[in-house]
């Protein structure tokens, strides 16, 4: 694959730490930096990652930042400092530890480098709730939004509530670890009562209805920029999803880099309002009935599809940020138009249900195939990572395959009766290689994506 280089001379000696590098997002940090001659590390709880396998990744760091204290954290970092030496840029991927740096940015700053953003923005911007209240505010346009505290309220809203409607998650991220999903579309009050009861935390309320803006997955846009100390955006690109996965409500699974200029305008708008630093991922939906387009999610780090946008020259968001931090120009550039951008395994299984439910054939799928420019693992000059998602899938699909044949054996057996697994390590539960003993988010999400099937 042929990859386009910056074209002036740059400093790359500063090393870089990418803080969990569970997904293929993290895999294009190591690689585009990577491929300028940084050296990337990265920190994971999981030694089979498969941005570990890649070429341009210079060591790696186990640790499981999900489950140890964040007082354990930084010394584990401060360790990572003194292993590798200089003073590294430190990149979270995740809201969990874009909110741990933000909060311990006071100790952290004398090791690293990073954009010093507020943590309680931060915190805002990761709650749909707080984002929706302040977006509101400012005048971001927005889904009509209801954030219910009970079953009460719930039915209260539903003397105006337009079906269908989202039910998703203020913290996704809580709400998919609790349910398996971070959002779905509800089509009537039946099964919106139903869905709403058996998702819902009692206790510790976490879910909002949000109004379902019509139209396909082209109607939703993606921004990603760099905002520098004034916030000023110093790289920016917009682009369309093709496919998601889960479908129609998921993360790109294909998507085509196009120029927005009313999206690119908005976002500025907005992020110079609220001083924003530092890489930016936020999404919106182009509402057809009053010509708005509707901010749906901020991310307030890189976010998993930032090697869909890429200029001219190569600059990408993260190689923008390593500039800017590292005290060089980061050069202007043109995005890269109609350039396509594919996660391999996510798009199999958005096919798969496109085609199952008529939305999509199969001359259309081949359509949408031509001009890929990069995937989100496989790469000619870096084999491993791809080989190594492909035997984690399989390696996933015999062990599921392996407890329903076991299974099925059991009760095959004459009177014999199921019992309730004991024990730290019965079936369904996988032994950790960890102190914590947490599930990668990785391996988890593709239980999910399987059971899809």
């Amino acid at each position: 694959m042929e990859e386009r280089i910056i074209s002036h001379k740059i400093d790359n000696s500063t090393p870089v730490v990418v803080l969990k590098t569970e997904h293929y997002g993290s895999l294009g940090i190591i690689r585009s930096l990577g491929r300028l001659g940084v050296p990337v590390y990265g920190v994971d709880a999981n030694p089979h990652a498969p941005s570990f396998w890649s070429r341009y990744c210079a060591g790696q760091f186990l640790w499981d930042m999900d489950n140890a204290s964040h007082e354990e954290s930084i010394h584990f970092l401060l360790h990572v400092k003194e292993k590798i030496g200089g003073t590294p840029i430190l990149i979270p991927t995740s809201d969990e530890t874009s909110l741990f740096v933000a909060d311990h940015a006071e100790i952290l700053a004398p090791w690293f480098i990073f954009p010093h953003q507020s943590a309680d923005l931060v915190r805002s911007l990761c709650s749909k709730k707080e984002m929706f209240f302040l977006a509101t505010r400012l005048g971001i346009p927005t889904a009509r939004t209801e954030f219910p505290q009970s079953r009460f309220e719930v039915l209260r809203y539903l003397r105006t509530l337009q079906f269908p409607v989202m039910l998703k998650g203020i913290d996704g991220r809580r709400l998919e670890v609790r349910t398996g999903k971070k959002m779905v579309v509800v089509h009537n009050e039946r099964e919106l009562l139903k869905r709403y009861e058996t998702m819902e935390d009692a206790e510790h309320p976490n879910l909002m209805l949000q109004e379902y803006i019509p139209g396909g997955d082209d109607s939703v846009w993606m921004f990603n920029g760099y905002f520098d100390e004034r916030s000023e955006c110093l790289a920016e690109f917009t682009g369309k999803k093709i496919h998601q996965n889960p479908v129609y409500v998921g993360m790109t699974a294909l998507g085509v880099c196009v120029w927005n200029k009313a999206v690119a305008g908005l976002t500025k708008r907005f992020m110079k309002a609220i001083n924003y630093r530092g890489i930016l991922d936020i999404g919106f939906r182009y509402d057809w009935r009053d010509g708005q387009y509707k901010v749906l999610d901020v991310n307030p780090r890189i976010g998993a599809t930032f090697r869909l946008f890429v200029g001219e020259n190569g600059m990408d968001v993260v190689r923008a940020l390593y500039l800017d931090l590292t005290g060089q120009t980061v050069p202007s550039s043109a995005q890269r138009e109609g350039r396509k951008w594919i996660v391999e395994d996510k798009d199999i299984l958005s096919t798969y249900h496109y085609l199952r439910e008529g939305k999509l054939t199969v001359k259309e799928w081949f359509r949408s195939m031509k001009g890929i420019e990069e995937a989100g693992y496989f790469s000619i000059d870096d084999l491993r990572p791809f080989l190594a998602m492909v035997a984690s899938h399989l390696r996933k699909m015999l062990i599921r395959i392996g407890k329903n044949v076991g299974l099925l054996t059991i009760r095959k057996k004459k009177g014999a009766r199921i019992k309730a697994p004991q024990g730290r390590h019965a079936i369904g539960e996988k032994k950790s290689a960890f102190p914590h003993g947490n599930l990668s988010y990785a391996s988890q999400l593709s239980d999910y994506d399987r059971e899809k099937l």
